[in-house]
């Protein structure tokens, strides 16, 4: 996460009644007031650095105002993550969840605070060697293929979401939330919609899907290059474990171009140290046991209209003025070119 700031107009809520609150639940340091500020740059729920006397934590609560449907369950988000804990997957320890509306105005949970580094461009950029940010990638590439060999029923999750038909539901899902926020026409994005139904692949699998893998999402250790948690959990559920792959590989077919699409295209990406896109994908078949993936051009355009969805709705929020962070006009600009590279993706596979 970047370094919190104080807490947004929007976002402001009762400190002196959520101290109360955590207090009377045992918690420790929550007795003689707190200290609140905002961590920026997130498009889901608010995420809020809270400091109790000696103790720090991790506060993610739902926004304020009308939502769209399914959306922003943080108690989801501590559900997957409190079962996560001791598997191979690193998450931070989960304290408590309040689905109360009534302390602070919305439900809320409550989590360690980790010292790490999150960075949220793909090239990471700056002090990174190349050595370091293969073994970044390396780190990441591990982490998720653990997520999808976790075993469902031992950890306490075989009921997380439907199995089955998991793509078929989320284009019905996405496309149902694009239509709720459309603003502006995009004939890209209704070919997609029209042409991803007809070309689901036969073959399906579940596995705890993070819906929001990519290298913003992962806490890196401060000095080290390896990935020490995965956050933000939201869009979390049981589904087809390529679906997640190919969105972690979506930088891969998006330019790198300054804007916040955060590709890799026109990157030296050996230079830099960064796998190609098939090293990395068969380094992920490798550690899950696979052979070649198949349809897998299928799953990044896919992943394209997904993305393009949801910073659709980042957008509409952002208009209404309920959005979590501040650039979310910024982020909505990026739908109608993730629905081109999407669109130019499936008329490739045709």
């Amino acid at each position: 996460m970047a370094t919190p700031g104080p807490v947004s107009s929007t976002h402001r809520f009762d400190e002196a009644a959520l101290a109360r609150y955590l207090d009377s639940q045992g918690m420790p340091g929550f007795g003689a007031g707190i200290a609140v500020r905002q961590y920026q740059g997130g498009q889901s729920n608010p995420t809020f650095e809270i400091t109790a006397g000696p103790h720090r934590y991790v506060l993610r609560k739902k926004p304020p105002g009308r939502l769209l449907p399914s959306a922003h369950l943080v108690e989801r988000e501590y559900r997957v993550m409190k079962a996560l804990a001791g598997t191979a997957v690193p998450v931070p320890v989960m304290h408590h969840l309040c689905e109360d509306a009534e302390v602070i105005g919305t439900p809320f949970f409550l989590m360690d605070h980790l010292d790490g580094r999150v960075v949220d461009d793909t090239s990471l950029p700056g002090t990174f060697t190349p050595d370091e940010r293969a073994v970044i990638y390396d780190s990441m590439n591990q982490v998720l293929a653990a997520l999808h060999q976790v075993d469902l029923a031992a950890v306490g999750l075989g009921d997380f979401g439907r199995t089955g038909a998991y793509v078929q539901r989320q284009i019905d899902r996405w496309t149902r939330q694009f239509e709720a926020a459309k603003t502006d026409p995009m004939p890209d994005m209704d070919a997609l919609m029209a042409w991803l139904p007809a070309h689901v692949p036969d073959h399906d699998e579940t596995s705890i899907v993070h819906g929001d893998f990519r290298m913003g999402n992962l806490m890196l250790h401060p000095v080290e290059p390896r990935v020490v948690a995965v956050l933000d959990w939201e869009l979390s559920t049981l589904g087809h474990p390529l679906s997640d792959l190919a969105y972690n590989v979506m930088p891969w077919v998006l330019p790198h171009d300054g804007t916040s699409l955060n590709g890799l295209v026109g990157l030296d990406l050996a230079a830099e140290g960064i796998p190609a896109m098939e090293a990395y994908v068969q380094a992920y078949a490798r550690r899950t046991g696979r052979g070649v993936i198949d349809s897998f051009s299928f799953f990044l355009a896919f992943s394209c209209f997904r993305l393009a969805s949801i910073c659709q709705g980042v957008y509409a929020r952002g208009l209404q003025g309920n959005a979590s962070s501040d650039n979310a006009v910024e982020v909505g600009a990026k739908a109608p070119r993730l629905a081109r590279v999407g669109w130019e993706i499936a008329r490739s596979i045709d």
